[in-house]
């Protein structure tokens, strides 16, 4: 999977945002030409979905264009949005140009709490009014969460919702420290007892619900499944669609990349290690050789905990969140409470 930031440009203005999104698009922002270049680098080695965020990339003018150029080049194409600029005649459009999924991103169960974490009055009943017109122009859908300290009690709620809304999956998010995510207090931020004790709620869903259900930077997620529960596979009820596949827990670097809005190239959103610009080399040759991208796919380089765990291959512990706390991407992630003992 390729997440690519086709603008910083948004109308919210979340307390978590990793990007930081503002009123305006960048100056240096890839042009379309560009895009259409970028998305020529992609399909001569690779066929991967094409996660069209931002930001928000609704208010990005030509952003059907590049969908359409990259529904024709074989890619399978989707699209993250917060829901209040979706119009009827946008999800049409959405459809025409082949976009194959939407991410909604909804994070209180209700008004006040939702509205609150947008920070944006209205955010929430923009969001609902945006899901019906998708679910009106055919197109399926999955809600994405960001869980912190201040609504993960109302998970229980929020993912009944989901199932109410109808969508087609449930993608969780454990907050990273970046963006605006930085300046949070302990009052957003989980503690690791919290935290698992989310993954555990999560994975118990797993028996209940015909939802595809996923934890993103969660990757103690993929641990707990094998350890507690004796479950393998990739973490998802229904495994049977294009977009259900995933191998591993923290997938930075290994299967997953991050497209800046300007062509930077990192392994994931969350650590924007700058691995080479696409403006200046071929996506293949940065995917291929930087050194970053090398150090993440040798599990023999990671450290601490992680550099002994059994579950190094389907868990890695989030890169990010070691990054962010230590400097180093390979030591070990700060929020897992498992004890591993030495593999043999």
């Amino acid at each position: 999977m390729i997440a690519w930031e086709v603008t910083r440009n948004c109308n919210l203005n979340c307390v978590h945002c990793r990007a930081s999104a503002g009123k305006a698009s960048h100056p240096e922002e890839l042009s379309v030409e560009e895009c259409f270049q970028l998305i020529d680098d992609i399909v001569s080695f690779s066929a991967p979905v094409i996660i069209l965020t931002g930001g928000e990339p609704l208010l990005r003018e030509d952003i059907f264009d590049i969908a359409e150029y990259g529904n024709r080049r074989g890619l399978r194409m989707v699209m993250a949005v917060n829901g209040t600029l979706v119009t009827p005649e946008k999800a049409r459009q959405m459809k025409r140009v082949g976009i194959r999924r939407i991410s909604v991103s909804i994070d209180g169960a209700t008004p006040e709490s939702h509205d609150n974490f947008r920070r944006v009055k209205g955010a929430f009943s923009g969001a609902l009014s945006g899901i019906e017109d998708i679910k009106n122009a055919g197109i399926e859908f999955q809600i994405n969460t960001t869980i912190t300290r201040k609504n993960m009690h109302e998970l229980p709620d929020i993912h009944a919702l989901v199932v109410k809304l109808g969508a087609v999956a449930h993608h969780i998010f454990v907050l990273v420290p970046t963006g605006r995510g930085k300046d949070l207090d302990e009052e957003h931020n989980l503690s690791s007892e919290e935290y698992e004790k989310v993954l555990y709620w999560f994975c118990e869903q797993e028996d209940k619900t015909s939802l595809q259900l996923k934890a993103t930077c969660a990757p103690q997620y993929y641990q707990i499944r094998k350890e507690s529960f004796g479950k393998s596979g990739n973490g998802m009820a229904d495994s049977s669609s294009e977009f259900s596949s995933t191998t591993r827990g923290c997938l930075g670097g290994v299967g997953f990349c991050f497209i800046s809005n300007t062509g930077k190239v990192s392994p994931c959103g969350y650590l924007e290690l700058d691995c080479g610009n696409v403006r200046e080399k071929s996506l293949k040759g940065i995917w291929a050789n930087a050194q970053v991208f090398r150090d993440l796919r040798d599990f023999k380089r990671y450290e601490g905990k992680c550099g002994i765990c059994k579950f190094v291959k389907i868990c890695g512990g989030c890169r990010a969140r070691a990054y962010h706390s230590t400097g180093n991407y390979l030591a070990e992630d700060p929020y897992c409470n498992y004890q591993p003992r030495k593999r043999k």
